[in-house]
C-alpha cells in the first residue's frame, strides 16, 4: 500500500465516522484520539504551512467543511448578536 492509498483509506474512515455518528472526533476520547484526531490534526498543520500535496488539499478540505457542519455548538452561544456601533 503506498502513501496516498493509506491516505485515501485514512481519509474515508474519518469522512464514514462524521457521517455516521454526526459529530466530529472527539479530543478526550483515547480510542478516537489515536485513529482520527491526530490524524487530523497532522493534516491541518500541514495544510496551513503549505506542505500538502495538491490532490490530498482539495479532499482535505472537503473534510473540514463536512466538521464544520457537525461542530459541536455550546447551549450558552448566542447565535444572534448585537450590531456594532460604527
Amino acid at each position: 500500500m503506498t502513501q496516498d492509498e493509506a491516505w485515501i483509506t485514512k481519509y474515508n474512515e474519518v469522512v464514514e465516522f462524521v457521517v455516521k455518528n454526526k459529530r466530529n472526533p472527539s479530543k478526550y476520547d483515547a480510542a478516537e484520539r489515536g485513529l482520527y484526531v491526530n490524524w487530523i490534526r497532522h493534516n491541518r498543520k500541514l495544510l496551513n504551512s503549505g506542505e500538502m500535496k495538491a490532490n490530498r488539499k482539495t479532499k482535505f478540505q472537503e473534510l473540514i467543511v463536512l466538521m464544520e457542519e457537525y461542530r459541536h455548538v455550546n447551549q450558552y452561544v448566542y447565535s444572534g448578536g448585537f450590531k456594532k456601533k460604527e
